[in-house]
């Protein structure tokens, strides 16, 4: 080690030890510190905060809400994944003994009369299968408009699955 490192080394020794040594109390300044009182603050009444309320949990759609049977076409026979929904309403009605009128519809395809006819099918299809889970007769009417009231007027297939249905209509 040549003696410039040494000195080097040295220094930064020297320089360590004394910044690490605590300085003598009978050090005084030469100016006394004064003391003086905090300042004094108004005391600001709070209110409380509110109590969070409690944001409503996202609820799935009750069956009931769909208001809606679909048919294949020229048919009656409530479609399997409707029965459910079918379900659905029959427990409503049988607990509540409310009322409802199922309107039948139909697409353009075939004559009116037809039309009317196979309204007033589907629609007692949905009235036999109401009235299976518990619902009275009296708590419910048919009514067929065939292909009078469409839900869609478009020509088409898309059309005209859209208006091949029955619609559950809640009476007061």
């Amino acid at each position: 080690m040549s003696r410039y490192q040494f000195s080097a080394l040295s220094l930064v020794a020297l320089f360590a030890v004394g910044c690490t040594q605590q300085p003598s109390s009978d050090v005084t300044s030469e100016a006394p510190i004064e003391v003086s009182e905090p300042p004094v603050v108004e005391r600001v009444e709070r209110t409380p905060a509110p109590t969070p309320v409690e944001t409503p949990r996202y609820e799935e759609p009750k069956l009931t809400d769909t208001r809606v049977i679909y048919f294949d076409f020229d048919r009656s026979e409530v479609r399997r994944e409707d029965r459910p929904v079918v379900q659905a309403h029959a427990e409503w009605l049988a607990d509540t003994g409310g009322r409802v009128r199922l309107e039948g519809h139909a697409d353009e395809r075939g004559s009116r009369e037809y039309n009317i006819g196979l309204g007033e099918r589907r629609a007692q299809a949905i009235r036999q299968a109401l009235m299976l889970q518990g619902v009275q007769g009296s708590q419910i009417e048919t009514l067929s408009y065939g292909e009078e009231r469409p839900a869609n007027r478009g020509q088409g297939e898309f059309a005209w699955q859209q208006n091949r249905r029955v619609e559950i209509v809640y009476l007061p």
